[in-house]
């Protein structure tokens, strides 16, 4: 079985893919089943080998949250082929897994809280992986009895934080100021410092950045249910931000005051960045003055 992840023992967790926002369309089961995510046996002395592996299983659920239930029972089964063990302790239950938005939260049971340090990252990481397979997950958080693990650097986990590259690959890094929602429904900035891997923009990095959802708790997400960015991309200091004319069709009873927000949070985003100065909006390649109702003639600034 192929090894996909290698991962060593002193490592910073944030890292970053090229690429935009993807739809949320909900995946059906796949031909060749769902990953799950096992360590290798004896992974601490295979030097230059992966940490974690790959065995499939074919489940299917009525939704998204059915589907992340049963591929998160089957984790905690632990492999069936030879050669691999589970990250996660034996006697560990899923007490609930509940979606908000994009995030997956998952809490476990007590046995989950003896884990600490690499044994912990590599559990977390095994679960992160398992369920962001679904178009509908792109975050995942992991609770033990309703309780944050106190000693653990981050709470919530994206495919991208998983994806560990080393650290000389890292061309450079950009401060920006992320927009979501506060518990009053207005706009809070989330100071992030984002890194730049080769083919990475940072246009790009910061709408993916907003798809994935805020770090702070208390903040929420600002991309409605099925919106979607095509491109994003920056020409002298204006960001342009081409929109999909397909959102609105397969979603017409989506609130534009919910869309209004998003575009504001996306100009005041790109504009944080200290080589912007407005962001433009276009629909299909085109400028057009609204995106269903909302006015996009004038640029942000």
């Amino acid at each position: 079985m192929k090894r996909i992840i290698g991962i060593l023992l002193c490592v910073t967790l944030v890292a970053w893919i090229p690429g935009f926002v993807g739809g949320l369309t909900p995946r059906s089961g796949r031909e060749d089943g769902y990953a799950l995510y096992f360590l290798v046996d004896d992974y601490e002395n295979s030097a230059g080998g992966g940490a974690l592996a790959v065995e499939r299983v074919a489940v299917e659920g009525a939704d998204s949250r059915e589907t992340a239930e049963k591929l998160m029972e089957k984790l905690l089964e632990g492999p069936t082929e030879e050669g691999f063990k589970s990250a996660i302790p034996a006697g560990t239950a899923l007490l609930s897994l509940e979606l908000q938005g994009r995030r997956a939260i998952v809490d476990l049971s007590a046995r989950y809280g003896t884990l600490s340090g690499i044994a912990l990252t590599l559990a977390d990481y095994a679960i992160t992986l398992t369920l962001t397979q679904l178009t509908d997950i792109q975050a995942v958080e992991i609770t033990v009895r309703g309780n944050d693990i106190a000693y653990r650097d981050q709470q919530i986990f994206t495919g991208r934080d998983v994806l560990i590259y080393p650290e000389e690959d890292v061309i450079s890094t950009v401060m920006v100021e992320l927009y979501f929602l506060g518990e009053d429904g207005a706009l809070q900035g989330e100071k992030r410092e984002l890194q730049l891997y080769e083919g990475d923009t940072q246009a790009g990095s910061v709408v993916a950045a907003l798809a994935d959802g805020p770090e702070d708790k208390d903040l929420k997400e600002i991309f409605p249910e099925n919106f979607r960015v095509r491109s994003a991309w920056q020409e002298d200091e204006v960001c342009y931000v081409n929109l999909s004319s397909t959102v609105l069709e397969k979603a017409p009873d989506m609130d534009p005051a919910d869309i209004e927000k998003a575009l504001t949070a996306i100009g005041k985003s790109l504009c944080s960045l200290s080589s912007v100065t407005e962001t433009r909006f276009l629909v299909d390649g085109e400028f057009i003055p609204r995106y269903g109702d909302v006015d996009i003639s004038k640029p942000y600034n």
